[in-house]
């Protein structure tokens, strides 16, 4: 499995500040673009993969609208937020 539970408290440490924060935007973020770049990673070898193809979709709305939400409220986590992920816009 590639998202263990160690893996998932080290992505909340890292970006929510502690690890037991997993409702922080933030952490959320991080959790979606570790997922997406993993199922982006499949998607090349496997391309007629419609399911893993729509679950992508959807975890980058979820992103898109957590980020979004981020952006209304406090500008300044957010462009921390897209500088340290990498997320392009």
């Amino acid at each position: 499995m590639y998202l263990t539970k160690e893996v998932k408290e080290e992505i909340f440490a890292k970006h929510g500040g502690k690890a037991e924060n997993t409702g922080s935007a933030e952490g959320q973020i991080a959790l979606f673009t570790f997922r997406i770049n993993h199922l982006t990673g499949h998607l090349k070898n496997n391309r007629h993969d419609y399911n893993t193809e729509r679950s992508l979709v959807k975890l980058v709305g979820k992103r898109r609208s957590l980020l979004d939400y981020l952006k209304k409220t406090e500008i300044n986590r957010y462009r921390e937020i897209i500088k340290e992920l990498g997320i392009r816009k």
